[in-house]
This record gives structure tokens, sequence and C-alpha cells, in this order.
């Protein structure tokens, strides 16, 4: 299995508190203490949004992907910080967050420049860079990233062959450690790389993440694939956006493998008991199941419990066989007719068939409150026939 490389980008910056006043229109921003934008995010006296964060970007050349997933102490932290582009890389801007720096950084990428070399040009005439934390990573697996000294603790950084991690503003560097041990530790795995980046994110969210406790909560993940045009034919596979959360990533989690269909989006097992028998007794009832069944058979009977306690007591061998015949009948009827099985699915779907309620989308079998509220309809009607 090909390696997967990464870069972590994980910052944060110390944000003053806003100011109670918003900037009027045309005021200019650095006549004013920081004030907080109308989606709550707090912007500095240059204009910046504040975006103090931990984000990864990373790619997967085996199916060309590339992705960046942010979370933060900050409302609709996706409208700002992750930025990827199909067959280029991707980008985290964050921290005291130049926007502009997502596609210019995707720009001179795509350009053939490193990354390193990227943040050098980004930065070279930024006055405010030490404010700044930049993560990107190109489709070679070439990754830097910037954070300034305006960071403040925890504020640390880790690279390695295949990532790098930086952080301000986190609990502790337990964060960045657990997002990329969980990261790597999927590497080969077979899960998408979307399923690898949010369950990176979550383990640092574990560890505490953010320290600006009782702050908003976002999180966003944002997903390129060459061989995938998406819906906006941009080539973005995949976007999912929390604006605000109390448990951000975990809901991200639930909306991917939701929509995803993963393993482990909803809970199943074998279906059975009275209402599938209370299902097959109306399909027969109004002829979409065994029509050639005389009649539908009502459910063995347990023996009468005071009856079986004095058999016992007299005949022990009596009773077990008596108890022994009764589990095998009611056994036999739940096989028959208490499962959810193929031949009721089939059944069910002849009944919606019939009755119009077949929509675009519907599974096999699809038990929902339109048939039921239609097969109990059929089934009174069918029951009140003259015989």
């Amino acid at each position: 299995m090909p390696r997967i490389t990464t870069v972590l980008a994980l910052a944060l910056l110390v944000v003053p508190a806003p100011s109670a006043e918003a900037r009027q229109p045309g005021q200019s921003p650095t006549t004013r203490s920081p004030w907080r934008a109308a989606d709550g995010v707090t912007v500095d006296e240059a204009g910046d949004p504040q975006y103090s964060t931990f984000s990864l970007c990373a790619i997967d050349p085996a199916t060309g992907q590339s992705g960046a997933a942010v979370t933060t102490r900050v409302p609709f932290v996706g409208r700002a910080v992750p930025w990827v582009r199909a067959g280029i890389g991707a980008v985290c801007t964050q921290a005291s967050t130049m926007v502009e720096y997502g596609v210019r950084g995707l720009d001179l990428m795509a350009k053939g420049v490193e990354p390193k070399d990227a943040i050098a040009q980004l930065l070279a005439a930024d006055a405010a860079r030490e404010s700044r934390q930049l993560g990107m990573i190109d489709m070679q697996g070439r990754a830097a990233a910037h954070t300034g000294k305006g960071n403040n603790a925890w504020a640390g950084s880790r690279q390695g062959k295949h990532y790098t991690v930086q952080a301000n503003i986190m609990v502790g560097p337990e964060v960045v450690e657990a997002v990329a041990t969980v990261f790597e530790a999927t590497e080969g795995s077979g899960m998408p790389l979307a399923e690898r980046m949010i369950l990176a994110l979550e383990a640092g969210q574990a560890k505490g993440g953010d320290s600006r406790w009782g702050n908003l909560q976002s999180a966003a993940i944002r997903i390129a694939d060459p061989n995938d045009p998406g819906r906006g034919n941009d080539y973005i596979a995949l976007a999912i956006d929390v604006g605000e959360h109390a448990e951000p990533v975990g809901e991200m989690k639930r909306i991917y493998y939701t929509t995803q269909r993963r393993l482990g989006y909803r809970t199943f097992s074998q279906v059975e008991g009275p209402d599938v028998v209370e299902l097959k007794r109306m399909l027969h009832a109004v002829g979409a199941w065994r029509p050639t069944l005389a009649a539908f058979p009502e459910a063995p009977k347990a023996p009468n419990a005071r009856e079986m306690q004095a058999l016992r007591a007299s005949n022990p061998a009596r009773a077990d066989a008596l108890q022994g015949d009764a589990r095998a009948a009611a056994a036999a009827f739940a096989r028959d007719y208490a499962q959810f099985d193929a031949e009721t699915i089939a059944a069910v779907d002849a009944f919606r068939r019939d009755h119009k309620l077949n929509f675009s989308g519907n599974p096999p079998g699809l038990v929902d409150d339109r048939l039921v509220a239609a097969l109990r309809a059929a089934y009174l009607q069918a029951r009140r026939a003259p015989r």
C-alpha cells in the first residue's frame, strides 16, 4: 500500500478580548480595538479573522486525493482555514488568518513551487507574519509549515518525514501527539482519506484541543479528488461544515459516516419480532404475501404456568417434554412468520409499487410511515369486506 504523505498543521493565536462595539461601515479597522464580525468571529485590528485552531492537511497518493480538516473554538472555521485543489495539494491558513493565502498557496504549488518556498514567498512582505500560521502540502508529498513567534502557549511544533505539526493555545502537547499518532496509525488501513483525517482530529479533541473552553466551536473538512468532479465540477469530492456545535468533530464524524454510509453510522441486526408478524398478517390479508395460505395462523400459546408447575411436581419428564414442544413450536412460528426475510421484502416492494409508494432512493423492503399507513388502511378494508 503506498504511503500516505501528510502535513499536520495545528496552531492557535492569542485573541484579544473583542470590543463591545462593532466597526462601523467605512471605518478603518486599524482605528478600532479588535471586534467581532456578525458571525461571531473575532477580527483583529488589521481586519484579519482570528482562527486559532488545529488542522490537518494530507494527501493520499493511492487515490490522488488531497484534504484539509480543521476544528477550533471559533464559529464557521470552514469559511477561512481549509483549502484544497485536485491534483495540487492542500493549505490551511490560520491563527491571524490571511484567507487569501489559501488560494495563493495553491496557485504557487500549481506552478511547481515547493511548499516551503511558497510559504516564504507568501510571508516575505507580510508585516504580520509572526501572527500567522500556515500548513501546506503538495501532491509530491513535499510539506512545510510556519508558526509565527506571536503564537502563545501552549505553542510548539513537531516535524517528521510525512507530516508537520504546530499548535498554540492548546491544552498541551498531547493534542499534537494524539493527532499525529492516530493519523499515522491508520496508514495502510484501507480507510478513506477523509475518515483518517476526521479520526485524527477526534483524537486531538479528546485530549482537550483548543484551551479556550466555553467559546463557540466549529469544524470543517475538504477533500479534492481528480477522479471525482463533485457537484460543482470543482473536483471537491467532500465538503462538510459544522458552523457551530458543542462537539463539532463528533458531529462532523456523524455527518460523514451517515452520508457515506460508513460502517457504524447505524446499528442493525436480523430483524424479527411481533411487528414483523403483524406486517405479514396484513400483507397476507391484502393478498400481497402467500395468497395461497388459507388463513394466517396465530402464534402458539405457551403452556399455562400454574398447570406446568403442578405437572412438574407430579411428572417432571412430561413437563420437560411439553416445555420442549412449546419452545420448538414457538421457534418454528418465528422462523416462518416473525422474520423479515427476502419473501417479505418482495411482498413489501410489490405493495409499494401497487399503491404508488415507490420513490427514488427507497431501499428494498422499506417499511416507513407511508407504507404502514397505506397497509393498515388496505388491511382494514380487506377485513371488513364480506367473505
